[in-house]
């Protein structure tokens, strides 16, 4: 697979695995998770985003630019109409502040390759490398192995960060070419992980197992949502089920947080966790030392 759909290319990142890392976000995830703070990390298609705060009020250029007339301005805020757009990009090609702006893009092997190639001498440096994050990396299974091959050939480390969420023909396809797994565990109670991701968490489950049967390098990635999956249950459930996969020592805690709220309104896009609250600084040392109790070594993320 020499194309792949991709929305970002993070440079020097430094939390996506050790050392200073190049991360590459792939476009489009089978979950809909309600605390999810990439949404413009959802959809298979490429989307408009709208930034109103960064309009300069006095421009039309987009309005001019929109051969469908699917924008407007109302109170001097551009307004997306989502039925008439072919999502064409020209309003964001004219607009000098990325007020709008293309979600997205077709990108091609060798393409990333060279923006990867360029950060070389930083991972050397630091022990660092490239970091596969999405949406999910998995659902392109063929861009994503032709990828880890390449890098695997520069001797550029490779980390994945997934849900877990996909076939084992897709798993089976990487599993000999990456050296880290970043690999999220929501919930380990399945009607509950249905409510709050849209699918089961069987599949999820059953390749966590895969990958430590094969011994890989995995560090678990636990998001926490007060009242969600903060409960006493769910995190013993979560340590037992680790416990037994016997590879397993390390735990990342990613606090909730609302950071990707305007994103959701730029998209036009209903933010699920409106209501939601993040934890308290003493719930989540409490959760931390819990975690360290079961002999994990827990550390805090973003």
């Amino acid at each position: 697979m020499s194309q792949g759909l991709i929305f970002d290319i993070r440079k020097y990142s430094i939390h996506d695995g050790p050392g200073i890392r190049t991360t590459v976000f792939f476009k489009g995830c089978p979950l809909r998770c309600f605390w999810c703070h990439n949404p413009e990390g959802q959809s298979f298609t490429l989307e408009i985003m709208v930034r109103p705060g960064r309009c300069l009020k006095e421009c039309s250029e987009c309005l001019s630019a929109c051969e469908p007339t699917a924008l407007a301005k109302i109170a001097d805020i551009p307004v997306l109409d989502k039925n008439k757009c072919t999502v064409c990009g020209k309003c964001g090609e004219v607009c000098p502040t990325q007020a709008i702006e293309i979600v997205g893009r077709r990108a091609d092997l060798s393409g990333v390759m060279a923006e990867i190639e360029k950060d070389v001498i930083f991972f050397e440096e630091s022990g660092g490398g490239v970091t596969f994050s999405g949406g999910e990396p998995l659902a392109q299974p063929d861009f994503l192995a032709a990828l880890l091959s390449r890098c695997q050939k520069k001797e550029i480390h490779t980390a994945v960060d997934t849900c877990g969420f996909a076939p084992r023909e897709a798993l089976e396809k990487i599993v000999a070419k990456v050296d880290l797994y970043l690999y999220d565990l929501k919930l380990m109670d399945e009607e509950k992980h249905k409510k709050y991701t849209g699918e089961s968490n069987r599949t999820i489950l059953e390749n966590l197992k895969r990958l430590a049967e094969n011994e890989k390098k995995i560090v678990i990635r636990l998001p926490l949502v007060p009242g969600i999956n903060d409960d006493e249950k769910n995190l013993l459930r979560t340590a037992e089920f680790l416990r037994s996969l016997k590879v397993v020592t390390q735990i990342s805690l990613l606090p909730f947080h609302k950071l990707g709220k305007d994103k959701y309104k730029g998209l036009g896009k209903r933010d699920l966790s409106e209501s939601f609250n993040s934890l308290s600084e003493e719930r989540l040392e409490k959760i931390k030392g819990d975690l360290t109790s079961y002999g994990f070594t827990v550390l805090l993320g973003e």
